[in-house]
C-alpha cells in the first residue's frame, strides 16, 4: 500500500475548514495552517483563531500558528485600498497568505499544500490557483488547486459548521470587507451574492 501524503492547509476559518479538512483527510495526512495577517480586528482574529484550535482538537488534526501581523498585510494591500471586493485588492491577499503557506510547508518538509479559500463562493478560485502555483514554483513545492465549493462543498460546510457550533462570518476578515459589509448592512443593500465563476 501507497504511504499516504502528506499536505498543509491554510485554514482561513474554522467553518470553512470544517468540510475542507475532513474532506482532504480521505487522502492526506492534513496539517492546518492558520496565517491571516488580513483579520480584523484582534478580537475577530482571536475568534477565528480559538475556533480553528478547537475544530482541529476535534477532528485529531495537528494545527501550525502562523504569526499575527496585519501590518505586512497593509503594506500588500495599501496600493490596492480603494479597490473592491474580488479585485487586485483581493488577489494581493490570497498571493500574500499563500507564500506564506508555501513557505511553512517547505520549512516543514511537507511537499503540498493548498488553502481553504476556495469553498467560499465569494472568492476567485482562477485567481487563488494563480497564486497558488506561483508560491509552489518558488519554494518546489506541489499546490492542490482543487475547487472545494464544488460537489456542494459550500453546503456541507456550512452544514458542518451549524452541527459545530461554528460562527458563520459576514465578512471575509479584512478591515476594508468590514467596512464594506457594514455600509451594505446599514443601506439595506444585497447580501453581496458574488457573481457566477
Amino acid at each position: 500500500m501507497a504511504e499516504r501524503k502528506t499536505i498543509l492547509v491554510h485554514v482561513c476559518c474554522a467553518s470553512c475548514a470544517s468540510y475542507v479538512c475532513d474532506h482532504l483527510a480521505e487522502r492526506f495526512d492534513v496539517t492546518a495552517f492558520f496565517d491571516n495577517p488580513n483579520i480584523h480586528p484582534e478580537t475577530e482574529y482571536l475568534l477565528r483563531l480559538g475556533e480553528t484550535r478547537s475544530l482541529c482538537e476535534t477532528l485529531g488534526l495537528p494545527l501550525v500558528e502562523g504569526p499575527y501581523d496585519p501590518e505586512c498585510w497593509r503594506r500588500a494591500v495599501e496600493p490596492y485600498r480603494e479597490l473592491p471586493e474580488r479585485s487586485e485588492r483581493c488577489w494581493q491577499c490570497y498571493r500574500l497568505r499563500l507564500e506564506r503557506t508555501a513557505e511553512r510547508a517547505a520549512e516543514l518538509g511537507t511537499g503540498t499544500f493548498t488553502t481553504t479559500l476556495s469553498v467560499s463562493p465569494h472568492k476567485v478560485h482562477a485567481r487563488i490557483v494563480e497564486a497558488g502555483l506561483a508560491a509552489a514554483e518558488r519554494y518546489g513545492l506541489t499546490f492542490l488547486g482543487e475547487n472545494f465549493k464544488k460537489r456542494d462543498g459550500f453546503k456541507i460546510s456550512i452544514r458542518r459548521s451549524r452541527e459545530l457550533g461554528l460562527t458563520r462570518q459576514n465578512y471575509c476578515g479584512c478591515e476594508l470587507s468590514l467596512e464594506e459589509s457594514l455600509r451594505r448592512r446599514a443601506g439595506g443593500g444585497s447580501s453581496n451574492e458574488p457573481p457566477p465563476e
